[in-house]
């Protein structure tokens, strides 16, 4: 997994300009837990890779950057409230749910918007996003998708689901 990581850091200079290979091997050799949880990221399709550091704490970030939502994390309701009230036609999970099981957390709005500005993703397909509890409490969730060049915010009901609507995560350490 190391490996894979240091390939794509490598590839991908333009995410993470201020940061060094050797500082984030060193973040990968002593937390070897998050290592199995990329593993979890990758195989789903996720792609994972760094993209900065908080401010706050100066832990890493790093998140799916695939080029389209991960292709093993699609055809999803939002979380299992939602999955529970589907009786007709239900999907095989929910996105909150499978997040919960990989170990990691559904981008927001704001982490979406940065990955946004690191590159060109979901031009064809749709991720849903930890929504405010003010908009779950009706029945919506939140989804976004890239555009015509703009980053787009959409609602739906949160027992929908798409074969083009996925989630994208990440983790910090």
């Amino acid at each position: 997994m190391i490996e894979t990581l240091k390939k794509r850091f490598c590839e991908n200079r333009e995410r993470h300009l201020d940061l060094e290979w050797e500082e984030v091997e060193k973040r990968l050799t002593d937390h070897p837990e998050m290592l199995e949880i990329l593993k979890r990221m990758e195989e789903s399709g996720g792609e994972p890779d760094v993209i900065g550091k908080e401010t706050a704490s100066g832990k890493l970030i790093f998140c799916d950057c695939s080029a389209e939502t991960p292709s093993g994390r699609r055809s999803f309701c939002y979380d299992e409230e939602a999955l529970r009230k589907r009786s007709k036609n239900p999907p095989a999970g929910s996105a909150m749910a499978q997040a919960q099981e990989m170990g990691i957390e559904m981008m927001d709005e704001p982490l979406y918007r940065r990955l946004q500005e690191l590159g060109n993703f979901d031009l064809k397909t749709s991720s849903w996003i930890k929504t405010p509890d003010s908009i779950r409490e009706k029945g919506g969730a939140l989804f976004c998708e890239r555009r015509y060049g703009t980053v787009f915010v959409f609602h739906n009901g949160a027992d929908s689901y798409y074969s083009v609507r996925g989630w994208r995560g990440y983790i910090c350490f």
